[in-house]
Formats: C-alpha cells, sequence, structure tokens
C-alpha cells in the first residue's frame, strides 16, 4: 500500500515546528561559557616557524575543498545536476565559506584565543546556513531557499557575534552559537524524510556522520594525541570535517534527477 507524499505545505510546517523548538530549548538552557580550557589543545608542536603546525595545516583541506566545489559549480556540467539553476547559490556560499575556513581556522590556530576564534567560527556558520537553504530550497521550495538564504545567514552570524559579545562582557553565552550548529545537523537529518527530486540525498546522513565524529574528535583531542603524541583529536577533527565538505560536493557530482 503506497502512502502519500509529503506536501511541501507539510515540510515547511516540520521546519518550522523544528526551527520553534530548537529556539525555545536554547532559550531555556542555562547561559554557559566558552571553557577556558578549551583553546589549549594538545598537539603545540611547531614546525618551519608555524606554531601549532599540525591543527594549522590541517585546514589545507577545506580551502581544496572550497575551491574545487566552486569550480565545478561554476562548470557548464554543474547546470545538469539542478532542476532550477537558483539552487545553486546555497552550494556556492556553502563552498565559498569552506574555502574561508581554511583561512579562519588557520588564523585562529596560529593564536588560540576567543578573539580570533571569532574568525574560525563565522565562516562555520556560513557553511551551516548554507547547507539548510540549500535543503530547503530541493525538498520545500526553491524560492523559499533563497529568500531564507540571507536570513539564515545573518541569523548564522549574529550567533557568533552575540557569543563574542557576551565573552567581553564577562557572561560568555554560547547557547545560541549551539543551537544553529543542532539545528543545521537536525534539518539535515529530518530532511532524509522528504522526497528529493535528486538521487543521493541519503548522502546527507553521511555528512552528519561525518560531523558527529568531527565532534567526538575534537573532545577526544587530548586522549588521541596521548596514544603516541602522533597525531591529535584536533587534527583529526578538521579533516573529518572537511570530509563533510567533500561529501556535499561528491553528492553533487554523481547525483541525477530522480525518475
Amino acid at each position: 500500500m503506497s502512502h502519500a507524499p509529503i506536501s511541501n505545505r507539510t515540510r515547511g510546517i516540520v521546519l518550522a515546528a523544528l526551527t520553534v523548538v530548537v529556539a525555545i530549548v536554547a532559550l531555556l538552557l542555562s547561559p554557559f561559557a566558552q571553557p577556558r580550557s578549551y583553546h589549549n589543545f594538545a598537539d603545540h608542536c611547531g614546525f618551519l616557524g608555524i606554531p601549532n603546525f599540525a591543527d594549522v595545516v590541517s585546514n589545507v583541506p577545506f580551502a581544496i575543498v572550497g575551491v574545487c566545489g566552486l569550480i565545478f559549480l561554476a562548470s557548464a556540467g554543474a547546470s545538469s545536476r539542478f532542476v532550477h539553476l537558483q539552487e545553486r547559490w546555497p552550494y556556492v556560499i556553502a563552498f565559498f565559506g569552506m574555502a574561508l575556513t581554511f583561512f579562519g581556522s588557520s588564523y585562529y590556530h596560529l593564536h588560540p584565543g576567543n578573539a580570533t576564534l571569532v574568525w574560525d567560527r563565522l565562516p562555520m556558520t556560513i557553511v551551516f546556513m548554507s547547507i539548510v537553504s540549500a535543503v530547503i530550497s530541493e525538498r520545500i521550495s526553491p524560492r523559499a531557499g533563497l529568500w531564507l538564504l540571507p536570513v539564515l545567514l545573518l541569523i548564522g552570524i549574529a550567533s557568533v557575534v552575540q557569543w563574542y559579545a557576551s565573552e567581553l562582557r564577562g557572561a560568555g553565552d554560547l547557547r545560541f552559537y549551539a543551537a544553529v550548529q543542532g539545528y543545521s545537523a537536525l534539518v539535515l537529518l529530518i530532511s532524509l524524510a522528504f522526497p528529493s527530486p535528486y538521487s543521493r540525498g541519503s548522502d546527507f546522513a553521511v555528512v552528519v556522520g561525518f560531523y558527529a565524529l568531527a565532534k567526538a574528535l575534537e573532545l577526544l583531542d587530548k586522549p588521541i594525541f596521548a596514544l603516541g603524541h602522533i597525531v591529535s583529536g584536533h587534527t583529526l577533527k578538521h579533516l573529518a570535517a572537511a570530509a563533510a565538505g567533500y561529501w556535499i560536493l561528491r553528492m553533487l557530482r554523481l547525483r541525477k534527477l530522480s525518475v
């Protein structure tokens, strides 16, 4: 017995409800600051005059994925991967954000601290919110996704600015930024239940998997480095996060219109 497809209106209501729930949960949580120990990464080794060498150079894959993504989207072959050409814009911004992550994260790891962490987090929120816009464009409405793109980007950027401003006041509050990250991952997971005009929609599950792996590696920074002082969890986190970006590019290259 076949099930009726989920209407675009219902999908929009589901995402709107998710947005409200995440916002309410974030407001109900007690404010929590960025732990001061966060900036004390396991691997402090320098090389070629570059401090924290591994954590700095492990950002190179972000630049590679970002540039390759932009080149692909600018190619003639990319047009066949989209029903509506405007659906490319969220991905253009996302890959641009990945390229910027190389600069922002490298700068941060050269001089770890809250002031430099801002430049690490800003491009990441650009990536997160652009992908949310892409999901809305492809699975609900291209017009809605494109209209919401600047709104989502402003929300993501505001979450970083709000966090840093709270730290400057001596009352750090990371709730808003954490909510943006969690919301982005939940949107990708929920989107798996929405029919897509494209094949390979399940690749978003792999993207979330790489993101979860990156967060786990971040938490295990010191224990992983202690295993042999070869590589730290944070260095591996960068590689896992870049792999999530690569998987999005891979999805775009391989996908076809669903029959």
